[in-house]
């Protein structure tokens, strides 16, 4: 058909234009003195590393560094805003989202809020009723059950009605978001954000859960006389969750992401938080047998593809607020359970998106309307808004076109849709 751009399945690889691998016998250098085989030089060159100290660096990691969170900014107005309402024990509200970053955000600022002795709850939107990002009927129940501050996050930047329908209701936000800032701020009394205008931190590509981590070592950092071991405890108690969160949003693993995530890994693999222990057994778990796998290697690729898919399964077709129940549970029956449920709603997942995969690909490759369209464009009555992103990005890999599918429930559609790159 004439809108295939390449055979399913297929990948069109092309090489950089800006990269120099170096000559010969820079390769041959790094190879030898880092004893790494000639390709994984020529992949180090391709880097800018050239120079076997700056590549042996780089390998350890000891090129990065967590950056300073006071240089975010409003980051100050925010630590004085939560250690306000910690000392007047105002009731205090994570608003965040369904999503991986938005659960391990969550988790990680309710475990700190609570560990202050915060009177503090979460809450995370209805994916299919309500949809992405804050509501001012939310809003509105928040102001009558007395909420005094709201804290976003992995949310927030662009609820500019939403925030200042908070503010008309004596309620001070504090807004931690990692998305682009298109046009005016909310109206918060702060707004945490490295994408803002202006911003003088050095590293824009933290995720939502990032934020909050650098909002959490800021607080902390503010109550020590030693900055550097506040920071350190901060890594030790939640690096595995911003971690999780990270490399869930696809993040760029450069920078401080790559400190983070390298600490982070290194808890998951000990085993020390009793829930993500508890999802990693439940994930190797096959119903049925009665082998039992070995334990796996806790890397990148496993949390991509093994862990943030049963998390993020719970925001589609299930109860997202499970997900956060998983990462701070009461018990380990409680996180066991949890962790049970969360796979059985991920294969449930696996199984609605590959019927409509396959109802979306006959609909293609046997319908003669589309082949010459340049964008994919599907509808149904009866897809689940849960996953049609998913879909539409099996479709894009599929084709090599950008693809929109449509969920329609009476007169109203609802899509998601994936570009090329």
């Amino acid at each position: 058909m004439s809108y295939l751009k390449s055979n399913p399945g297929e990948k069109l690889w092309t090489v950089r234009a800006d990269c120099s691998e170096g000559t010969p016998e820079e390769i041959k250098k790094l190879s030898e003195e880092l004893e790494v085989t000639p390709a994984f030089a020529r992949l180090l060159a391709f880097r800018g590393y050239k120079n076997p100290a700056a590549a042996r660096s780089f390998l350890c990691v000891e090129d990065e560094v967590l950056h300073d969170p006071f240089l975010l900014t409003d980051m100050d107005r925010a630590v004085g805003l939560l250690e306000s309402a910690l000392a007047e024990r105002k009731k205090i509200m994570i608003y965040g989202d369904y999503d991986v970053d938005g659960v391990t955000s969550i988790s990680v600022l309710e475990l700190y809020l609570r560990s202050r002795g915060a009177d503090v709850s979460y809450y995370i939107p209805d994916r299919l009723g309500e949809g992405y990002g804050m509501s001012c009927a939310a809003i509105a129940r928040m102001a009558q059950e007395g909420v005094g501050l709201i804290v976003t996050v992995d949310t927030g930047i662009t609820a500019n009605t939403e925030i200042a329908l908070a503010k008309q209701s004596g309620m001070c936000v504090i807004v931690t978001d990692h998305h682009e800032c298109h046009g005016e701020l909310p109206c918060a009394d702060a707004v945490v954000n490295p994408h803002r205008p202006g911003s003088a931190y050095p590293f824009s590509g933290l995720a939502g859960v990032g934020v909050v981590f650098k909002l959490v070592c800021a607080a902390e950092m503010q109550r020590s006389a030693d900055r550097a071991d506040a920071v350190r405890r901060v890594c030790a108690e939640y690096a595995d969750l911003v971690a999780l969160g990270t490399v869930a949003d696809v993040m760029p693993l450069v920078d401080e992401n790559r400190l983070i995530v390298k600490y982070g890994l290194r808890r998951i693999q000990s085993g020390s938080r009793m829930a993500i222990s508890a999802l990693i057994a439940a994930s190797q778990y096959r119903p049925g047998t009665a082998h039992v796998a070995r334990a796996p290697r806790i890397n990148s690729s496993f949390i991509g593809y093994t862990l943030a898919p049963r998390i993020n399964a719970a925001g589609r077709i299930g109860d997202v607020n499970r997900a956060v129940k998983l990462l701070i549970p009461e018990n380990k029956q409680e996180a066991t359970n949890i962790a049970d449920y969360l796979c059985s709603v991920n294969r449930e997942r696996q199984l609605i998106e590959n019927q409509i995969f396959e109802q979306a690909v006959e609909k293609l490759e046997n319908t003669k309307e589309y082949e010459n369209d340049k964008v994919i464009v599907l509808t149904s009555d009866h897809w689940h808004l849960g996953v049609i992103g998913i879909v539409a990005s099996k479709l894009t890999d599929r084709y090599g076109l950008p693809s929109i599918l449509i969920s329609f429930d009476g007169d109203v559609g609802k899509g998601s849709g994936r570009s090329v790159k």
